[in-house]
Formats: C-alpha cells, sequence, structure tokens
C-alpha cells in the first residue's frame, strides 16, 4: 500500500512590530458614510442546500425560519435570536443584509415571478421575404 504525500503550503508571515499594525489598522476605519445608502434592517435568507438527511434539529431550525423548499426566499429582521438560526444552518443558506424598503412579503414574491398577462406576438412568418 503506497502513502499519501501531501504538498506542505506556505505560510504566511508578517515582519511588522505591534505598533505598526494598531496604526494601520485604525487608520484603515473610516467612518461610516450618512449620505450613501439607506440602514440594512432585515435579513434576505434564501436556502441554497436542501435539508434532507440531516437531523430534525436543523430542519426545526429551518422550518422556524419559515424556509420549507429550496430556492425560497424569507426577510427577517435583525436580532440575536434570528442570527443564531443563521449560524445553526450557515452551510444551507445564502444571508444578504437589505434595507427596509427592499423587503418583500411573499404576495410581493409570487406576483414578481409571474408573466404579464396575455401573449405578445414577437414575429411573423407571413411577411418574411423566402431565403432563395
Amino acid at each position: 500500500m503506497q502513502a499519501l504525500a501531501f504538498k506542505r503550503l506556505p505560510q504566511l508571515r508578517l515582519a511588522q512590530s505591534h505598533a505598526s499594525r494598531s496604526m494601520s489598522s485604525a487608520a484603515q476605519i473610516e467612518p461610516p458614510s450618512t449620505s450613501s445608502s439607506p440602514p440594512t434592517t432585515h435579513f434576505k435568507i434564501t436556502l441554497r442546500r436542501s435539508a434532507i438527511g440531516l437531523g430534525d434539529r436543523i430542519k426545526g431550525t429551518l422550518v422556524s425560519l419559515g424556509i420549507h423548499r429550496r430556492h425560497q426566499t424569507v426577510y427577517h429582521p435583525h436580532g440575536p435570536e434570528v442570527a443564531g438560526k443563521l449560524l445553526a444552518v450557515k452551510e444551507l443558506i445564502d444571508v444578504e443584509n437589505v434595507p427596509t424598503e427592499l423587503v418583500k412579503t411573499k404576495e410581493q414574491q409570487t406576483r414578481d415571478r409571474r408573466p404579464p398577462r396575455g401573449y405578445q406576438v414577437v414575429g411573423n412568418r407571413r411577411n418574411e421575404p423566402l431565403i432563395a
């Protein structure tokens, strides 16, 4: 039986003193901008991976978040309870921070997915010339 050989990855080493590190990190902090975008107040949670084959606690966490099927999106306000639930299922979901005006109800999401009513004629083959 052959032994597996693993390639050792190089480690990054920083040659900065403690004082220069603290000065550089302090210089990178920017004051919050007040004019650009509204504050994010909600989580936009989308289930990307199925919970089939996982434990009942994980499935219960998804149900408590209101997620029942893949690619379903729900919105929850920021809070410690919701944040803890998200950490429990972080491998299965995508999370975005969104402002209040981008939060959609279930009815609004359904309405956005619907195609427009009726039909539209895209092309007319009767009036096109024959290519010979």
